[in-house]
C-alpha cells in the first residue's frame, strides 16, 4: 500500500492534537484514540501528579494488560468449541 492509499486523521489525546497515519478507516481511528483518551483520562484521575510521559506509560501498560488477558480469554473459548466439536 502507498502512502496515498493511506488515511490521516487528526485526533485529540489528553487534550493534545495528533495525526495519525496509516490503513484504517477514520472512524477506526477515532474510536481507538477516543479509547485511549478515556482510559488516560481514568488514570490521571486516580492520581493527577502524573506527568505526561508517566500517564502515556501507565496508559499503554493497562491496555497491554487488557489486550493479554482478553487474547487469553479468546485462546480458552476457543479450546472450548474445539472440545465440543469433537
Amino acid at each position: 500500500m502507498s502512502q496515498s492509499d493511506k488515511t490521516r486523521t487528526t485526533v485529540d489525546i489528553h487534550n493534545r492534537s495528533y495525526t495519525i497515519v496509516g490503513e484504517e478507516p477514520a472512524h477506526h481511528v477515532r474510536m481507538v484514540a477516543s479509547l485511549v483518551d478515556q482510559k488516560m483520562r481514568e488514570i490521571h484521575a486516580a492520581n493527577n501528579k502524573l506527568d505526561t510521559t508517566s500517564l502515556a506509560v501507565l496508559t499503554a501498560v493497562n491496555t497491554m494488560n487488557d489486550y493479554l488477558k482478553l487474547k487469553e480469554d479468546y485462546a480458552e473459548l476457543l479450546g472450548s468449541i474445539k472440545k465440543k466439536e469433537e
